[in-house]
């Protein structure tokens, strides 16, 4: 099975589409196609998060999309926080086309390329980690998402995921509160939890 949005080259036609979307105040111009994520339209999860992610506080340095798709969150984050956001999927049609909605959006503070989970970033060290997790990949796949982003966040950096309960948020809960020692229920939204952990000082 080589469809899946999470797998690495989707073997199906491309059908692009085209449309705009609001988020966080801003019209975004997306295009989309066969083989990614939610292709019709910004997932209600992803908006949920783009919705309550928070950066004030958070230390220096980039932020880090994990899954990133066509780029709806990653895009946006990078457009209101004023800061370089690094944006990764296996998907490489997903890729291209979060590049392409780069450009359409004059979107430069990006950094969009493939990788495996986190096994080709371009940092050490992340701000912020933010990931609408591949939940159809399976539960290994996503808590390795959580688990291996506390290495790489500075301190006080932030873990910040959305996953539906029915799909596995109290499981991602507890593991990230094992993993960071801690763990806040940020919103509860038509079943979708926003989960996020903090990177404390080591004692």
């Amino acid at each position: 099975m080589a469809n899946h949005y999470y797998t690495e080259n989707p073997e199906l036609a491309h059908h692009l589409e085209q449309w705009a979307f609001e988020l966080r105040g801003k019209t975004f111009q997306f295009v989309t196609d066969s083989g990614v994520f939610s292709k019709k339209t910004v997932d209600y999860g992803s908006r949920v998060l783009i919705d309550t992610f928070e950066w004030e506080q958070l230390p220096e340095g980039k932020i880090l999309d994990v899954g990133c798709g066509y780029g709806p969150i990653g895009l946006t984050l990078a457009s209101i926080t004023g800061r370089t956001v690094e944006m990764i999927d296996v998907n490489t049609r997903a890729v291209a086309l979060a590049k392409e909605n780069a450009v359409r959006n004059r979107i430069e503070t990006v950094d969009v390329h493939a990788s495996n989970i986190y096994e080709s970033v371009h940092e050490e060290k992340y701000a912020a980690i933010v990931s609408n997790p591949p939940i159809r990949a399976g539960k290994k796949v996503v808590h390795e998402i959580l688990s291996e982003a506390h290495p790489l966040l500075e301190v006080g950096g932030t873990l910040t995921v959305v996953i539906q309960k029915k799909q596995g948020a109290p499981s991602a809960e507890k593991k990230m509160e094992d993993v960071f020692g801690n763990v806040e229920l940020v919103k509860k939204d038509k079943g979708y939890y926003i989960l996020k952990s903090v990177k404390e000082e080591v004692e």
